[in-house]
């Protein structure tokens, strides 16, 4: 076997291997990766109807790649829905990702609904993240888990909950704590302050205005 063939059969292990991730972002991109070897491995071979076919393969590629990434941080994109901290459904979510939630959110306890409030983002129809986090006294609300779900594990959506301060503000918090024990924190791309083991996010102190703070931060 040549080099030539060991090119070829890297471009094929490349596109397998890009069909078993999880991640939409990774998968495109390594499938990417995989067609462009192929393209020109199949040009030195002159193979040209399997140059044809990766050509397109990757121009796909690439136009799902910009799109992701040119929506991962838009707002019209990733909405966030306030639900009851006992819905079923919240509860469904909970109970369907456990094992996944233990891996990233090894200190998460799901205990009682008092004082806690619940958001899910969502992606059109899809939910892609679930964030808890309740009230702690003295104006701080404890996250209690920040969870992705696997297929957008290399975006953020959670950030959507944080930029929103007025979801904060308006229940009269004045500062946010990242969850304990958290694997691979980003809160400090999020404007979060380091503090110990954990990062600190200070809110503004005005309430968006036509809302009461107070009224905020008895729901839940």
């Amino acid at each position: 076997m040549n080099w030539l063939e060991l090119v070829g059969w890297a471009g094929s292990a490349l596109l397998v291997w890009s069909l078993v991730q999880t991640r939409i972002l990774r998968l495109r991109a390594v499938n990417l990766v995989g067609c462009l070897v192929l393209i020109g491995y199949n040009a030195a071979i002159e193979v040209w109807p399997m140059v044809g076919l990766n050509v397109v393969l990757a121009v796909i590629n690439v136009w799902y790649l910009r799109r992701l990434l040119a929506t991962r941080h838009d707002e019209q994109t990733y909405q966030v829905v306030e639900v009851r901290p006992d819905d079923a459904f919240l509860a469904h979510m909970l109970r369907v990702h456990a094992a996944d939630i233990a891996r990233f959110n090894p200190g998460f306890r799901n205990g009682p609904a008092v004082g806690r409030s619940a958001f899910l983002v969502v992606r059109a129809d899809e939910v892609v993240g679930v964030v808890l986090a309740r009230d702690v006294g003295d104006g701080v609300a404890q996250i209690d888990l920040d969870y992705v779900t696997p297929s957008f594990r290399d975006f953020t959506p959670g950030e959507f909950v944080y930029r929103r301060s007025s979801l904060f503000t308006d229940r009269g918090f004045r500062q946010v704590i990242s969850p304990p024990g958290m694997i691979a924190p980003y809160y400090h791309r999020l404007g979060f302050r380091r503090d110990g083991d954990a990062y600190l996010l200070d809110l503004p102190t005005t309430p968006t205005p036509g809302r009461s703070g107070k009224e905020g931060s008895r729901r839940g």
